[in-house]
């Protein structure tokens, strides 16, 4: 048996379902239970106490543990509500008055902070956006061929949302700072399934959340800046916890020195990093690169299977290039998705790409043919059941 599969009884919800969508949202861990318990006492028996008891500290602790399992300096990693709001205050932090005004990213970026950046078009920013060929890749020579002397900032995705492609995050980034520009990595499909070491890639700013494989839930995305960058920016989008003294309520901003905080804004969302802490900790103890190799044996045994049965794969077959994600295409995809969510057999479907199938470090070999051959069935039955 997979020694990693030994994990599988910290996780309740293994225990009645085949649960394959923790690229969409990754199992709770049974520590949970514990955890938010403990905030629950906390607050309930210490009060306004528990600020200075614990809870401040909390905050960067969380980081520093999303900092180990980056490879970041600790102290770099700022925990917020969303990836949304982890860019903003990136966004905060520049103008759009000068020569160099441009955002470069691909039209396969998430929705969501597509959204963002083009707010800023008001303002002056210039947009280009670098379309995939195929729906499951971005040429990463188209890419590095639209970033400029002109252009300010390049966020981008390490893996793809649809397709669970890889990019070259290190080209890229080499390509940006040749040209001035600054790259901001979203690795929320990567961080927990593919190794990240922000360190060596010498990315500026890196966004994550903690929903899919860190197992944390939702509320708990992180921000890390490069620390030299951190020193010098000032952010826009700031608040009473960035302070240098906090606590002295003081009418004008003095920022901190601690890069952790210097990034944050109001009071933060304690209960989701009391939840949270349980996946972090689990993902840094198994470590990714044990987490990588077990997620490349799942995806390829889900390819084998899907070619088997003649599926489209949206998804790269070359192993370097694919996340921890299988896109698997057929007739009727949507409605055969629906229905095996309703048999218990949890994945996800997103239009003009299929089913999504995600195994993590505790899934089985047993899961991964059960669900490919419920589908086989479920295809072969075609509109003979209901959605």
């Amino acid at each position: 048996m997979n020694e990693l599969l030994k994990w599988r009884k910290e996780f309740p919800i293994l225990e009645k379902t085949v649960y394959l969508i923790n690229n969409s949202l990754g199992a709770m861990p049974r520590a949970v239970y514990d955890n938010l318990k403990l905030y629950a006492d906390i607050w309930s028996t210490r009060g306004i106490r528990a600020w200075e008891e614990g809870w401040w500290e909390f905050i960067n602790d969380i980081g520093n543990i999303l900092a180990d399992i980056i490879s970041a300096p600790h102290n770099t990693v700022s925990m917020h509500q969303n990836v949304t709001i982890a860019e903003a205050v990136v966004l905060s932090c520049f103008d759009f008055k000068g020569k160099k005004k441009k955002i470069v990213y691909s039209d396969m970026n998430f929705p969501s902070v597509r959204y963002l950046y083009q707010a800023r078009i008001p303002d002056g920013a210039k947009i280009e956006i670098v379309k995939s060929e195929d729906g499951i890749t971005v040429p990463t020579e188209k890419m590095i061929s639209a970033i400029d002397d002109e252009t300010l900032l390049v966020p981008i995705s390490h893996v793809l949302f649809k397709s669970a492609y890889i990019q070259d995050a290190a080209a890229i980034i080499e390509k940006a700072h040749a040209c001035g520009a600054h790259v901001v990595l979203d690795t929320y499909q990567s961080v927990g399934t593919v190794p990240v070491d922000v360190q060596k890639l010498n990315v500026d700013f890196v966004v994550g959340g903690s929903i899919k494989w860190l197992c944390g839930g939702p509320g708990a995305a992180y921000l890390y800046v490069r620390p030299e960058l951190g020193k010098k920016l000032q952010p826009r989008l700031t608040g009473w916890m960035a302070h240098h003294a906090p606590f002295a309520f003081e009418p004008d901003m003095r920022f901190t020195e601690n890069i952790a905080f210097k990034f944050l804004n109001g009071t933060p969302h304690l209960p989701a990093l009391y939840a949270v802490k349980a996946g972090y900790e689990i993902i840094r103890e198994v470590g990714v690169e044990r987490i990588r190799k077990r997620s490349l044996e799942l995806t390829e045994r889900i390819i084998q299977r899907a070619q088997e049965s003649g599926f489209k794969i949206n998804s790269p077959l070359h192993p370097e290039r694919r996340g921890g994600t299988v896109v698997v295409q057929m007739e009727n995809s949507q409605r055969i998705s629906n229905e095996l969510l309703r048999r218990d057999f949890l994945i996800d479907w997103r239009p003009n790409a299929g089913i999504r199938i995600s195994p993590h470090f505790y899934n089985t070999e047993d899961e991964v043919d059960a669900i490919m051959e419920e589908i086989k069935k479920l295809s072969s039955m075609r509109a003979g059941f209901k959605i």
